[in-house]
Parts: structure tokens; sequence; C-alpha cells
């Protein structure tokens, strides 16, 4: 058995395995045994097989499977125990592969294009100048985030007028052409109607200051512009008949109902924040803005990435590839897509490929390592996220280790969270490294940078 790698240029290599015959024998033997043993053929008892007839019925199989095992072994073996950097995975040769007849052949060679990865290094430091946007938290942003906790606790009331976005009770009814109730028409009891959702502008008004018991006449064709599932929704009628229902409809209101917000009070303070950790409104209103600064800081860090990757890549320069073996390790990997969708994201790939080896460069260098604690810690920052958009800010740990449990039940789930821990220790170490120029940015306008 004899293993060689014989270099092409920096970056693919040529891997030799020669194998001959002592080098498999013994496995072939014991596997053609395994057979004999288990093989049930009329005419012969189980396990009392012949030899010769198990071999001349599977020693074909059984040797292609064993070389092609132990040719496995030899080559990942090879490149692991000598640090072979390579990329993708070995390919068959194209053009210097000898023909294998397992009939007649009892020495082997094959040979196997390998694409390595470029040698360079990564260096950063102080010299380096990365941008870092520390988004502002404005007093609307708070403002929006204290009303949608009031909003939460908010109940509805009924009242005896109508103001925008009141929501209506009562009876509708089809009219005819006279302006009088239609026989046999569509008629809905119980309906409910929110103006302030109406198209037309018209149309809405006819509900301003309306009073219970008041009797109304509107369209709700020309309210809802011809919205089929508005109108659906409102008529209790199929959406396909709703084209041509056009009449004027009386509607006579029963209940007017009013959403009212609930008030801002040690009651909201404790839901949000957790019992009498704040108990003025100056103090909610500060602990809100602390909390919405530090939802931003991940926003900035991603874009800080985005921005050290570019100046990295910048700094690097072109990096050498073998691009005719990456481009077979992509059709190979994307053989129902063809040689046109490798063509068009070949250069797409490559870029992804330059900033993943000076990641892992950079991973390196900083011996950053992730351990399970940090992914279950990462799972439970996910859900407290999840849970915040509900204006949920303190949540129980045991809640949030059953929701982070389920999580780590999914494997796509672990590798995304290992992921994201990797850029937030990435992120931090880089940010110690480089000088940041750190600008100041409102929300929209650090949201402007990714359209």
């Amino acid at each position: 058995m004899n293993v060689s790698l014989q270099n092409i240029d920096n970056v693919s290599a040529l891997l030799t395995v020669k194998l001959e015959k002592a080098d498999y024998q013994e496995q072939v033997e014991k596997s053609l045994k395994t057979f004999r043993q288990k093989a049930e053929i009329p005419g012969f008892r189980k396990g009392m097989v012949p030899m010769s007839l198990v071999k001349k019925m599977y020693g074909k199989s059984v040797v292609a499977d064993e070389v092609n095992k132990l040719l496995s072994e030899q080559v990942y073996g090879y490149i692991k125990d000598n640090n072979v950097n390579i990329l993708g995975e070995p390919l068959p040769n194209e053009d210097k592969q000898p023909e294998i007849d397992f009939d007649t052949m009892e020495e082997f060679e094959f040979l196997f294009d390998i694409a390595l990865a470029p040698e360079f290094k990564v260096e950063i430091g102080a010299e380096d100048q990365i941008d870092f946007y520390d988004i502002e938290v404005s007093d609307e942003m708070v403002n929006n985030q204290v009303k949608s906790y009031t909003q939460r606790s908010g109940k509805y009331d009924q009242v005896a007028s109508y103001q925008d976005r009141d929501m209506l009770k009562g009876l509708i009814a089809e009219l005819d052409e006279n302006g009088n109730t239609k026989e046999g028409g569509i008629q809905v009891e119980g309906a409910t109607l929110m103006p302030a959702y109406m198209s037309s502008e018209e149309q809405k008004a006819i509900f301003t200051g309306t009073k219970v018991n008041d009797v109304l006449v509107f369209n709700p064709f020309t309210a809802f512009g011809g919205n089929a599932a508005e109108m659906a929704s409102l008529l209790k009628i199929d959406k396909e008949i709703t084209m041509g229902v056009k009449a004027d409809f009386s509607f006579q209101v029963e209940e007017i109902t009013r959403f009212v917000e609930g008030e801002l009070n040690q009651e909201i303070f404790d839901q949000v924040f957790g019992e009498g950790v704040v108990t003025t409104e100056e103090e909610f209103l500060a602990k809100v803005k602390e909390g919405l600064a530090s939802q931003l800081v991940a926003d900035s860090d991603y874009k800080f990435l985005i921005d050290a990757r570019k100046a990295l890549v910048e700094k690097i320069g072109k990096i050498e590839f073998s691009e005719v073996l990456l481009k077979r390790i992509m059709l190979l990997n994307n053989q129902e897509k063809g040689e046109e969708y490798v063509a068009e994201n070949f250069d797409r790939s490559i870029e992804e490929l330059t900033w993943h080896l000076i990641k892992e460069q950079l991973v390196k260098n900083n011996d950053i390592k992730v351990e399970e604690a940090d992914v279950i810690a990462m799972a439970k920052d996910v859900t407290k996220a999840q849970f915040a958009q509900y204006g949920m800010m303190t949540v129980p740990d045991d809640i949030l280790e059953n929701y982070a449990k389920e999580m780590l039940k999914k494997k796509e789930s672990i590798d995304g969270l290992v992921s994201r821990v990797v850029e937030v220790k990435l992120a931090a170490a880089l940010k110690n490294q480089v000088k940041l120029n750190h600008k100041t940015v409102s929300l929209e306008d650090f949201n402007k940078m990714f359209e």
C-alpha cells in the first residue's frame, strides 16, 4: 500500500493511492465467510454453501466493496494525518486514472484531484479603521414601545358616538333602487364594521359623528374599492359573487365600541420589568430606552462585521483558487441545477469561500471556542428577544430553559446558534483590535444602509 501527494501548483494537488492484494485480501476473506454463514441457497443448508460457490457469486462485489472502503480510509486518513488543508472533496482524476477491472486486477491505482486551500495571513490591528454605527434610541421609539405596553393592557368600552377607529355593530341590509330594504336581499344581523379601514374617504365620512340607533346608508363596494375579501367578510357572502353586489346598504347602529389604552401605572411597570424593579414613570422610560439600546447593539455588531469583512477582503487582496476544481466540486453538489447555475453563481461562491477562510483564521487567531453553555445562553437570548417583541421583558428562567431545550432538539437550530455565538465573539474580539470610527445614526438611516 502506498499513498502519495504531488503538488501540481499552489492550490491543487494529485493524490495517488496504490493498493496490493495483501492490503485488502484478509478483509475480503472475512466478508466472504460472513456471506457464507448467512447465505440461503436452494440445495444447501444455511452456512454450508461451498466457499467456491460463494466466491463465484459474491467475490467481485466483495472485492470492490472492501477496496473502496480501504481506499476511503487511506485518502481521508492521509489528509488528516498530514494536515492537508483541502477545499471540498477529493475528485477522481479525469485524465490519468487507469481503468479498474475487479474481475482481472489484483493491484489497483487510484488518482484524485485535490483543491488546496490557499495560504495567506490575516493581520488586523489599530491601524485598521472600521465604522461602527451607534443607533440612537429616539423619543418616538420609546413612546411607541410604551404605547405597545399600554395597548396590551387596554380594554374595549361601549360609547354613545363614533370617533375614528371605533368599531360599529348593527343590522346591515341591502337596498333597492328606491332606497327601500330589498325583498330577499342581503341582510346581516350583528355585522361589525370599522370605517377607518375603508379605502373611500367619501364613504368613510358618512360615519362621522354617528350615534347609537342611527341608520346610515353607504355603499360597501365603493367603500372598500371592490375588495372581495372585505366585502365577503362584512356581508357574509362568497368572494366569487362580491363583484355583482354594488347596491347601497343601510346600517342601523346598535353598538359602538372603542379601544381605550391602559394607564401607565405600577401594574405595567411590574409586568414589564418585574415586581418593584421600577416605581416611577421616569425610571420606567429610562429602562425602556436601555432595553431598546441593548437590542440594537446586535444590529450594530452585524453591520460592523459586514464592514470588517469588506475591509479585510480589500486588505488581503485577490486570493488564488483552483477554479477548475472548485467548479467541478460545485457542479457535483448541484447536479440538478447544471453548469449554467455554476457559471452564474461561481463568483459569489468564491466571495463566500474567501470570507469563510478569513473568518476561520480570525477565529483561530483569537482562540474563539464555542462551549455548550454558550449555545444554551444564545438559545435563551433568542427566546428573550422573541418574548420582548410581545412586550414581555422579564421571562422566568424555567420558561427560557424549556424553550432553549426545544430549540436544541433540531440540528439546524444548533448550527444556527453556533454560528451566531461565533459571530458575537468574533465581533467582540475585532472591536477590541481595530480603531472604531463611531457614528451615531437614527434607526431609519441605519435601515436604509441595507436597502
